[in-house]
């Protein structure tokens, strides 16, 4: 059994990820800030499914802390490391974008400074869809980036860059994991799927940026965490001998990879007729301009995921929205008061 290092532990992503870590048995180190960027109550929720399990301990700690950082790599041996804490949405980026500089490039540069002192080899990078603005669709791992939109989207490439020269100058084992939009039980409050479905459930009009015919990628939680967990096992691209082949005889790679639906990008306006039937109300429409800084689709190329990762996913957007909402109607007493 292993011991890992994930980072926004109390995030979306990262959580799943840490809980399907301690199921497989491993040791679990979990680092998060628990800023305020939105409702600390949904970070105490997803906190609260991982503290009691064994294996689990957790630190309250910033990954723009290098001395914090350090004292948990003297503290514990790490077999890899899953830096998935972020500051996320890209319109807050454009308000705050020193503040994302800081946690999303000077972090990642912290936590892979640490891990060349202390001799931990792979390292995994939660990046995102953001950077491919501009690119055909499907998008693919070797498609030639251009200029990024939005804040977020260049801190996110800058930090894959990061990673880059870290694996180059000091043989680390990276994947980088460019996420497409993930949604799912105690999602982000910032995000749609929670928004749309708070919204129409307590008969509130939903604020609606363009004309709901921008389509995104959709990918429920559970498969991009699988696919996380999995990456982080891949060293030197040799996932399949990993179990007889010492780590000391595969060279180091860094690789570039999508996780996400593979299908056709689903409109704004097909998810809110989704969470219409799954919740048996209407949704009431209060349109606003378009963001500039949102793209107006995304489509994940899966191809490389599937080869290297043997992944995919496995749950449809209609069983994904259906759980989304299942789960939202248990917890409806205290998401009453979350803060959108």
């Amino acid at each position: 059994m292993a011991t890992y290092l994930v980072t926004g532990a109390a995030g979306f992503i990262a959580s799943k990820v840490a809980e399907m870590l301690l199921a497989d048995g491993h040791t679990v180190v979990g680092v998060d800030n628990l800023n305020d960027y939105y409702d600390v109550r949904l970070k105490d929720y997803r906190l609260a499914q991982l503290t009691p399990k064994p294996g689990f301990s957790f630190h309250r700690l910033d990954i723009e802390d290098l001395p914090g950082l350090e004292r948990i790599f003297t503290a514990h041996r790490f077999d890899a490391v899953f830096n998935l804490a972020a500051r996320a949405g890209v319109r807050a980026s454009l308000e705050q974008p020193e503040l994302y500089r800081r946690t999303n490039v000077a972090g990642e540069a912290n936590v892979l400074q640490c891990q060349v002192k202390y001799g931990v080899k792979k390292h995994v990078l939660a990046s995102s869809s953001s950077v491919y603005a501009g690119c055909a669709m499907p998008f693919t791992e070797e498609a030639a980036l251009g200029k990024m939109q939005s804040p977020y989207a260049e801190t996110k490439r800058q930090a894959e860059i990061l990673a880059h020269d870290g694996h180059r100058q000091h043989g680390l084992d990276v994947s980088v994991l460019r996420y497409f939009t993930v949604f799912g039980p105690a999602g982000r409050p910032d995000m749609a799927p929670l928004r749309f479905i708070k919204w129409i459930d307590e008969g509130t009009p939903i604020t609606l940026f363009g004309d709901g015919t921008q389509a995104r990628d959709f990918t429920y939680v559970d498969d991009i965490a699988r696919g996380t967990v999995l990456a982080g096992q891949l060293f030197g691209s040799q996932l399949s001998t990993l179990s007889s082949q010492p780590r000391g005889s595969v060279a180091p790679t860094y690789e570039v990879i999508n996780l996400g639906g593979g299908r056709n990008p689903i409109s704004i306006q097909a998810v809110l007729a989704l969470i219409e039937k799954a919740l048996g109300k209407k949704a009431r429409i209060n349109g606003q301009p378009p963001s500039a800084a949102d793209m107006k689709e995304t489509w994940a190329d899966i191809a490389k995921a599937k080869a290297l990762l043997g992944w995919e996913p496995r749950v449809s957007i209609e069983e994904g929205f259906s759980r989304t909402v299942e789960w939202h109607a248990a917890n409806r007493d205290w998401l009453k008061e979350i803060k959108l």
